[in-house]
């Protein structure tokens, strides 16, 4: 099976009206596919600052997500540096602001007009990618079977909100600019001119972002437990705080980040026709069988926030599964937890194999 990184697609979506009323020009959506078109169709969307390779983990002919029995769509987010994003627009001004519906609909485009998948067997995916899965769920209710969210939310918390507000700020304070609670990121200066990052500035700003993330990703018992050490391999704290968070965070462009920021800070299934702002309308429209999977110790999507969202579902339709894991949100995603992993895989397998 070719896994190669780099070798993923491009569909052309032309000026992509959004849901603010502005307008993506010249947008395009990055994806790869695995598997044969005629297998029943599996959408798999990218998480924060994922690339399309970030989502490999999950995929194999061992795994569930098997190619030799799936058609696998991987599609990534506006703002991942692969579907247009201010790292490889031409966007003159501040970068249009983009929602989870305005993804799922380019999604489904691709899909419809582009691939001719008229029904999915299945939509999954971790942290954001959770948060798409419901998106699919509650905007195209009957075009899928399954949907497993796992390790995300259907609606952004305001204890996430908070968590995104430390992100954000950490980013922002380089280039003396604040932030606000749901507040626009866009710069308002200069006419609405562009943000221009130095070299220094992406290094002082992403590193910053790094080490506040750090204190999120994983659970106090990962750290208590030093699985930094004994599971990843690193020296010791501090090894760990620049080797991986610091790492990945230098990895990733700033103004990409802020957009998916935005996405993220806005996620609300109830946002949308024919909901109109109510979350439990939407969630009691989900048709699909529902898994929900959150993890035990995840500090911003913890399991009561899933149980929530089950409950709002029709009798019959979700169940919850919980992870149980001191990786935090890592136990979701994106593979550094072999035992997670293998859980996760089982999971998937059982209800994929019930329903």
């Amino acid at each position: 099976m070719n896994m190669a990184q780099n070798d993923y697609e491009i569909f052309k979506l032309g000026d992509w009206e959004l849901q603010s009323g502005e307008k993506l020009a010249n947008a395009q959506i990055a994806y790869k596919t695995f598997g044969d078109p005629k297998s029943p169709a599996i959408v798999y969307p990218t998480w924060f600052s994922g690339l399309i390779k970030d989502n490999f983990w999950l995929i194999g002919e061992d795994k569930t997500l098997n190619p030799k029995e799936y058609f696998i769509i991987v599609p990534a987010l506006f703002g991942n540096g692969q579907s247009t994003s201010p790292s490889n627009s031409s966007t003159s001004g501040p970068f249009p602001k983009c929602s989870f519906y305005d993804n799922v609909r380019a999604q489904y485009t691709l899909l419809t007009q582009h691939l001719g998948i008229k029904h999915l067997r299945a939509v999954l995916g971790w942290s954001m990618g959770a948060a798409q899965s419901y998106q699919w769920a509650t905007q195209y209710p009957d075009f899928m079977d399954l949907v497993v969210p796992f390790c995300g939310a259907a609606r952004v918390s305001l204890h996430n909100q908070v968590f995104l507000e430390g992100v954000k700020a950490a980013l922002l304070g380089v280039k003396h600019a604040t932030s606000q609670i749901m507040g626009d990121t866009r710069p308002l200066e200069a006419g609405n001119a562009a943000r221009v990052w130095s070299s220094k500035e992406k290094e002082v700003g992403l590193k910053a972002l790094g080490r506040v993330y750090a204190g999120w990703g994983f659970s106090q018992a990962f750290y208590r437990e030093k699985l930094y050490e004994s599971a990843l391999g690193y020296k010791n704290l501090e090894d760990f705080m620049q080797g991986f968070w610091e790492s990945w965070a230098l990895s990733k462009d700033p103004e990409n980040l802020l957009v998916m920021l935005q996405t993220w800070q806005h996620a609300n299934v109830g946002d949308q026709e024919p909901y109109n702002g109510d979350f439990e309308k939407a969630m009691a429209s989900i048709k699909a069988k529902t898994l929900v999977l959150p993890g035990k110790t995840d500090l911003y999507f913890p399991p009561e926030d899933s149980e929530y969202e089950v409950a709002c579902m029709r009798p019959g339709i979700g169940t919850l599964r919980i992870i149980p894991s001191i990786w935090g949100h890592w136990a979701g995603g994106p593979g550094d937890s072999k035992e997670d992993v293998k859980w996760l895989d089982e999971q998937l397998f059982q209800f994929f194999q019930t329903n």
